[in-house]
């Protein structure tokens, strides 16, 4: 939507081949509908660092509409953005529904012909340039240039089945395999249930490996990173999680993972100690059960008791001086066994997709195909969660669009 806008804006006629019958299927989901457009880190450098290798191919795209023009095109076109923890921008309204209403208003500015339910079978070429556009129903497309924004395979119910990924296979593309990379993680404790809906707005989680089935052999194998983590039925998700897994999932190939999550990040052993104690004071003749309401959500504290052995029925003022410490370890390590991850139709994005280096970053080309412009998940990039997907898209969609238009 936005390269269309884009080239039509640069004065070219332009038609949007659409899958599905309407426009912006996975836009309308993206941040629980609330649609995350971008971060407001406006230094380019650390921006470009989350996206770890590809960041380098990065710079020219970027230079030409980053941050700052993503937040202008928004506010110009009707949509104010407020900005929430770790610098993510959102429409002020809450709704995914308010980006749609900016990117069709854009396209209608510049004459953009939709044409909805245009089910594409593949690429034809010819004399190393791109020739057409097969459709399913045996009609062909033809144009100057092509930009092809299909997407990766992530919530495949939105359209996003891997089309781009086979077309351009057959036309020599090299595509690396796509995987899902923003992920929510399964794990094999059963009182993960429990506490389903249960959140922490700043948790601290550790990974271990497992590679030998020794305890004693349990190692930590990522750094320990910190951020909001969600507890699910199945197992945990949230920012925090999401931006992990990839590398989660890489160290499940050689053994058991074993997550470790700390609730308190910012307390020591000693000060939860005596958080505990200043709260089991008043309480010492309630029972247990109803006397940590100050220290975690409700669902959570069952399940601590539990884990921490300890009877939730027991008057405060006999638990032990050891159950007390067992359960203050037990917040600041609260470990639990990662089974799996969850498939492409819980995944946020996937990684995979066109070989860089077969894209000139300066225009968004295709360096086999020079009328031929490759933009967002199309491209084997990583990147984290908190409105980078989404500036990848319109930064690359807006360089494809007026280079296209150039043709």
């Amino acid at each position: 939507m936005m390269a269309a806008g884009r080239a039509a804006e640069c004065g070219a006629r332009v038609v949007l081949l659409e899958k599905n019958l309407s426009l912006g299927a996975k836009l309308l989901i993206t941040g629980g509908g609330r649609c995350n457009v971008t971060n407001a880190e406006f230094d380019r450098h650390i921006f470009l660092g989350e996206f770890k290798d590809a960041g380098k191919f990065l710079f020219s795209p970027f230079s030409k509409f980053g941050v700052q023009n993503t937040l202008d095109f928004f506010h110009e076109h009707g949509m104010p953005t407020k900005i929430e923890a770790e610098k993510r921008v959102f429409p002020l309204s809450d709704s995914a529904q308010s980006v749609w209403d900016a990117l069709t208003q854009y396209m209608r500015e510049g004459g953009v012909t939709v044409s909805a339910g245009a089910m594409v079978a593949g690429l034809e070429a010819a004399d190393g340039n791109i020739s057409g556009v097969r459709l399913k129903n045996g009609d062909i497309m033809r144009a100057d240039a092509y930009i092809l924004a299909t997407g990766g395979t992530s919530h495949p119910e939105t359209g996003s089945t891997g089309d781009g990924f086979r077309w351009l296979k057959k036309i020599g593309h090299a595509v690396v395999e796509s995987r899902p990379s923003l992920v929510p993680l399964r794990v094999r404790e059963r009182w993960i249930s429990d506490v389903s809906g249960v959140s922490f707005q700043d948790a601290k989680l550790t990974v271990f490996q497992n590679q030998n089935g020794q305890e004693q052999e349990i190692k930590k194998v990522l750094p320990s990173r910190r951020g909001k983590v969600l507890f699910t039925h199945f197992g945990l998700s949230g920012p925090l999680v999401l931006n992990m897994s990839r590398d989660i999932s890489e160290f499940l190939r050689y053994g058991e993972v074993i997550v470790s999550l700390d609730l308190m990040p910012d307390m020591n052993i000693g000060e939860i100690d005596k958080q505990v104690q200043a709260l089991f004071a008043p309480n010492k003749n309630r029972q247990i059960k109803n006397s940590l309401g100050g220290l975690v959500a409700p669902l959570l504290v069952p399940v601590l008791l539990r884990l921490a052995n300890i009877d939730p029925e027991k008057r405060v003022h006999s638990v032990g001086r050891e159950e007390r410490l067992a359960l203050v370890r037990l917040l600041k390590d609260v470990r639990m066994t990662v089974t799996g991850l969850l498939g492409e139709d819980r995944a946020i994005v996937t990684s995979g997709g066109v070989a860089l280096e077969e894209v000139d970053f300066r225009n968004m080309r295709s360096r086999l195909y020079p009328n031929l412009y490759l933009i967002g998940d199309i491209l084997n990039i990583d990147r984290p969660s908190g409105g980078y997907s989404l500036q990848l898209c319109w930064t690359t969609g807006y360089v494809a669009g007026t280079a296209a238009a150039g043709k």
